[in-house]
C-alpha cells in the first residue's frame, strides 16, 4: 500500500518532477481496478495501471504537462478503452492526474505514517476549477448510514461536489495480511522476494543475522533474534505463519509455540509428507490434541504446482496466501453486509 507513497517521496526528495496517476473510476471491463496507481517522470515510470495502450496514453498525457506551468496541477481524463485505446476490454476508465509539488510532501508523509500505524482513512482530492483551488485532505472514514460498506466500496470519483469541482474520495487501508516467515534459507529468500511485491506485511525471522539481505521491500521487517517465541507471542491475531527453518527440531519447537495461540489464519510447515507424518507422531507423543495440529498445512503451497526448486515452492506458497487473502476479504465484506442488514431491520 505504501509503494506509491514511497516512490512519490523519492521523486520529491530528488526534485524530480512527477505525476501521480490514479484509476479514479471504472465502468465496464478494464485492466485494473479503481485505486490502481502509477507514477510518471520525464524518463521513468513506476507501478502500473494496467499496461497496454491505456498506460501509454496516460504516460503521454502526464509528460505533456509535467513542466507546463500554465496547466492545472490536478485534472481528470476519461479514456474509452475500445474507442481511444484500442483495447478489447471495452470499458471506460477515468484517470486522475496529480502533478506533485513540494507541498504534497505533507500529506504524503501523513498518509505513510497512518498506514504504518495500521490506520484506515480516506484521501480526498479536489481537482479544482474556476475560483476553486485544488486540495488534498486525509480524514477518517466518513460516518454514513452504512459506514462499513461505504468504506470498503470502490467508490472513488464523485462527479461533482457542492464546492463546484470533481472530487475524488479513495479509501486507504493498511495491508491486512500479516505473514511471519521463520527461516532465512533459500526458500525463505525466494518467498520474501515475492511477498515484498504483494499486498501484505511480512516479518522475517531468523537468528542468523548474516543471512539477511542488506535491503528488503518496504513491507518487510527483519527480526534477527534467538528468541523467535517472543515474535510469535507478539504477533497480531489472525496472522499467517510459515515455518521453514534449517533445523527440524527448531521447526517442531516453533510449531508448538504457534499452536499455543490457536488463532492463526494460516499455519504452514515446509516439508514432505514423510516429515509431516513424523511431526504428527511427535505432537501426539507430547499430548497435543490432533485437532490442534490438523490445522497445519504440510506440505505447503497451492496444489498442482509441482517442483522442489526454491522459486517454485515460493510461487506456490505465495499463490496459496493470496487465495487466502481473497477469501478473508470476501468473508469480511459478507460480515459487514450482514451487520448493515441487522441495523436496517
Amino acid at each position: 500500500m505504501t509503494a506509491w507513497i514511497d516512490q512519490a517521496l523519492w521523486c520529491l526528495d530528488r526534485r524530480q518532477p512527477a505525476v501521480l496517476i490514479s484509476v479514479a473510476s471504472v465502468r465496464g471491463s478494464a485492466p485494473r481496478e479503481a485505486g490502481a496507481k502509477m507514477l510518471v517522470s520525464a524518463g521513468h515510470q513506476w507501478l502500473t495501471i494496467g499496461g497496454g495502450q491505456l498506460e501509454w496514453q496516460a504516460t503521454r498525457l502526464a509528460r505533456e504537462h509535467l513542466t507546463d506551468a500554465d496547466h492545472p496541477d490536478r485534472w481528470v481524463r476519461d479514456i474509452p478503452l475500445a474507442a481511444s485505446a484500442g483495447q478489447c476490454c471495452g470499458g471506460l476508465v477515468t484517470l486522475l492526474f496529480e502533478r506533485l509539488r513540494d507541498a504534497d510532501r505533507v500529506w504524503l508523509l501523513d498518509a505513510r505514517a497512518r498506514l504504518q500505524r495500521q490506520e484506515s482513512f480516506e484521501r480526498e482530492v479536489g481537482v479544482g476549477g474556476p475560483g476553486v483551488a485544488p486540495w488534498v485532505g486525509l480524514q477518517a472514514p466518513a460516518a454514513a448510514s452504512h459506514p462499513a460498506n461505504r468504506f470498503q466500496a470502490a467508490r472513488l470519483l464523485d462527479p461533482s461536489d457542492a464546492r463546484g469541482c470533481p472530487v475524488l474520495t479513495e479509501p486507504l487501508q493498511p495491508d491486512s495480511l500479516q505473514i511471519l516467515v521463520f527461516g532465512a534459507g533459500h526458500v525463505g529468500h525466494a518467498l520474501v522476494d515475492i511477498l515484498g511485491t504483494l499486498p501484505c506485511r511480512v516479518t522475517w525471522v531468523d537468528a542468523r543475522d548474516e543471512l539477511f539481505p542488506d535491503t528488503v521491500a518496504p513491507n518487510v521487517i527483519i527480526e534477527a533474534t534467538d528468541t523467535p517465541e517472543a515474535v510469535i507471542d507478539q504477533a497480531p491475531p489472525g496472522s499467517c505463519y510459515l515455518v521453514m527453518t534449517h533445523d527440524h527440531a527448531l521447526d517442531q519447537h516453533l510449531c508448538e509455540q504457534i499452536m499455543k495461540r490457536d488463532d492463526a489464519a494460516y499455519f504452514g510447515l515446509i516439508g514432505s509428507a514423510t516429515k509431516w507424518h513424523k511431526f504428527q507422531q511427535r505432537f501426539a507423543a507430547r499430548g497435543i490434541p490432533p485437532e490442534r495440529y490438523a490445522r497445519i498445512t504440510c506440505p505447503i503451497g497451492e496444489p498442482g504446482i509441482e517442483g522442489k526448486q526454491p522459486a517454485v515452492i515460493a510461487v506456490a506458497v505465495a499463490a496459496q496466501l493470496m487465495r487466502l487473502r481473497t477469501q478473508l476479504a470476501h468473508r469480511a465484506a459478507h460480515a459487514a453486509g450482514q451487520a448493515d442488514l441487522a441495523v436496517t431491520h
